[in-house]
Parts: structure tokens; sequence; C-alpha cells
């Protein structure tokens, strides 16, 4: 059972959103925390019924990052005993991979502020819908930390080598129109309609081909690494399993009957 998170269900349990709910903190992370959201993704993962996942947070703020009080104790020797790099180790990555493997897309419905390890948890998500309330730090800095939750990875990748030391070194919030524009964000809504827009999107994300859209994550996740011979290779590799799916018979069929598809994401 969650404690940290309050997960909805909509459109006949194809979509399942987990809300950070600990508003008082403007939902800071803790180890509980990170837990839920790590076996929460894993379970919509593996859940046939899920075909779309998204994240959101209570209250004003979708994540102001790493809970301190949860992560230091005064008087304690965090050299001696590595705590920051357990926490990394045992708590952030271990959620980052599962996002990152998630067969269904992951969305961050950014409602509010998200700060430091707040601000990569929405940027590891498959794309980021924001409110115009928005706003994304790298805040690790202004406690002489690094970007952790994947953001030393995927930061130069997102923005190129300028900006994203530019970001890191200075700790400089980006509006969610900045952020947009920097290609972080997918779109960003008035407050006043941030809830229902964003429904619209993940509503049709449910009902779309699943099983064509995780192997589509496979391969951009390569695509890092890959050489253009290797991504070649295996695009047609991912493309003849794409070609055995349900959905590519139910696509194709559709097309020729000039109707609309009904996937079932398999």
């Amino acid at each position: 059972m969650y404690t940290q998170i309050e997960i909805v269900t909509h459109f006949d349990g194809k979509l399942k959103i987990a809300y950070l709910n600990q508003p008082e903190t403007m939902n800071a992370l803790n180890k509980p925390a990170l837990g839920d959201l790590k076996d929460f993704i894993a379970e919509c993962s593996e859940d046939e019924t899920v075909r779309c996942v998204a994240i959101s947070g209570r209250g004003r703020a979708f994540c102001s990052g790493q809970n301190l009080d949860d992560a230091f104790v005064q008087g304690t020797d965090h050299h001696e005993h590595r705590i920051v790099e357990r926490i990394v180790l045992d708590y952030y990555n271990p959620l980052v991979t599962e996002i990152t493997h998630c067969k269904k897309p992951v969305i961050a419905l950014v409602n509010g502020p998200a700060a430091g390890a707040g601000a990569m948890l929405a940027l590891i998500c498959d794309f980021v819908l924001a409110s115009e309330k928005a706003f994304f730090a790298q805040a690790f800095v202004n406690i002489g930390l690094i970007p952790d939750t994947g953001g030393t990875y995927y930061l130069p990748k997102l923005l190129g080598r300028q900006l994203a030391n530019y970001l890191a070194f200075t700790g400089k919030k980006l509006t969610a129109e900045e952020a947009k524009s920097y290609g972080l964000v997918a779109e960003v809504f008035t407050e006043a309609e941030f809830e229902a827009k964003s429904l619209e999107i993940l509503e049709k994300m449910s009902n779309l081909p699943t099983a064509a859209i995780k192997l589509t994550k496979k391969a951009f996740a390569h695509s890092y690494d890959n050489t253009l011979k290797e991504q070649l290779e295996l695009e047609g590799d991912l493309q003849q399993q794409a070609a055995h799916t349900e959905d590519f018979y139910e696509g194709v069929a559709a097309f020729l009957e000039k109707r609309k598809p009904n996937y079932k994401g398999k």
C-alpha cells in the first residue's frame, strides 16, 4: 500500500496518475516516496490494463526535490557512512531505471515548481506537460551537489553542453515557457486549463498502440550509444516486432476499412 502517493485512475483503468501527496513540504522526496514511485511504475509496467502512466503533485508544487530532513541527521558523519551515495544508488537510480524502461509511456504533469531532483523527476519522463505556474531549477548546486536522478546523463543530451553547464552551474530557474523553448517541455497550458488539457492528451495516449510506443522508447534509448549502422539494424528488428502485434493488424485493417482503429495495447 502506498503511503506517500495518491493514485487516481481514469478511462476504465487505462490511465493511472500518481500524485506526490506531501503538499506541506512541496512534495519533497523522501525514501518512502521514492520507493512508492518505483513500485508504482513497476506495477503499471506489467499491468496489461494500464496503457499510460503519469506523475504529478498535490498542492501548489510538483516536487521541491530531496527532503533534506529525511536524508541527513544532525551530528552524523555523512562522509564516513556514504549516506548520500547510498540514497542515490538505492533509491534514485532504481526509480530512474523503472521510468526509463517502463513498458508504458510515462508523462510528467508539472503543476508547479520542480526543483533539483524534482526537476529531473519530470525530465526523465517520456515528455512533460506543464502549467504556466511551473518552473524548473537545477538547484543541486545551491547546496553544493551535482545533478543526480539522471541529470548528468540526460541534461547534456536534452540541452547540449553549453546550456546543460549553464543551468547546472548556476541553478537558474526556467519558467515553463523558457523550458519549452529549450525543448524540455512538450506543452504549456494556463493554470485554468492545465488539468483538462492534460487529460485530453493522456486520454489519447491511453488509446494508442502501446506496444509500438514501448518499442519506440527502446529504440530511442539505444540511439544514445549506437552507431548509425547499429541503430538501423535495431530499427529493422524492432519494426518486425511491431509488425507482429495485434495493434499493427488492427491499424492496417482500420486504414483499409476507412474507420477509426480500436487499439488494445497488445
